[in-house]
């Protein structure tokens, strides 16, 4: 009977519209200035973090039913077992069948090509939904999604908290801690910065503007792992685009394979609004 459920949910929020958010007028350089404050990074009890990527692009006319899937999975979380954190990344390679996607980036590109070479596809494409590294498909089909997710939750991760520190001048500075990894091979730390409610320009129109969730504004590396480490800990200073809306950032932490791209753990923190 939950499948059931979760099928008909899937029906009733198939056609999920992202309305339209309200603007906020607080820039980065209005961040308050309290020294030394320290935020707790996102935990869900008892739900286990399954990380969701999506390659998109404003220049692919069948991702933007793919761009509201993923706004469900992130908003709704609509499964008792996971705690799913969303990442869009907007790929550059469409850039040249019409005007730019001003989200998009080549590093994007380079990462979904390397999916391409572990999962032996003959070429990349838009709308591509890949859930903890391990299992790609059309980010059009839910039903696949909520396997991938539920077979996922079940999978040990390792353990990632997330805080800041403030200083006096307003620099934050975000601190990683990785602890009780499951086994792995050389692995990477990598930071997403990821911004809500963002608005595509394309069209005067507003009815007809897209909105997206968590798309990747930035995505770097914060270390390394050989296979014999289960724990890390890392810290870096986060700078800030004078166009990102601080109240719709969100960053992300997660630990991958090099190999084959298992995601071993992941964390998410959201500044205070």
């Amino acid at each position: 009977m939950k499948h059931f459920f979760l099928i008909a949910v899937f029906i009733i929020f198939g056609v999920f519209v992202v309305g339209n958010f309200q603007n906020s007028t607080t820039a980065a350089g209005n961040l308050p200035t309290q020294p030394n404050i320290s935020i707790e990074s996102h935990n869900t009890k008892n739900k286990q973090p399954v990380l969701i990527e999506l390659f998109t692009s404003e220049d692919c006319p069948t991702c933007p039913p793919a761009d509201r899937n993923l706004t469900f999975l992130d908003k709704e979380q609509p499964f008792a077992e996971a705690d799913i954190i969303a990442l869009s990344l907007h790929v550059d390679y469409r850039n040249a069948l019409g005007s730019s996607d001003e989200f998009s980036s080549p590093i994007f590109s380079r990462r979904q090509d390397i999916y391409r070479q572990i999962f032996r596809n003959s070429s990349i494409y838009t709308p591509q939904m890949i859930v903890d590294g391990q299992t790609q498909f059309a980010g059009t089909d839910l039903a696949k999604a909520q396997k991938a997710i539920i077979e996922s939750a079940k999978k040990e991760k390792g353990k990632i908290e997330l805080s800041t520190v403030t200083d006096a001048k307003g620099n934050i500075t975000l601190k990683a801690k990785i602890s009780d990894l499951p086994k792995h091979e050389v692995s990477t730390v990598f930071l997403a910065v990821a911004e809500d409610n963002l608005a595509s320009n394309r069209s005067e129109n507003p009815a007809a503007k897209r909105v997206y969730t968590s798309v990747v504004r930035e995505l770097k590396s914060l270390g390394f792992l050989t296979a014999e480490q289960k724990s890390f800990e890392a810290e870096t200073f986060l700078q800030f685009q004078p166009n990102w809306k601080m109240e719709n950032l969100k960053f992300v932490v997660f630990v991958q394979e090099n190999g084959n791209r298992k995601v071993l753990g992941i964390g998410k923190l959201i500044l205070p609004k």
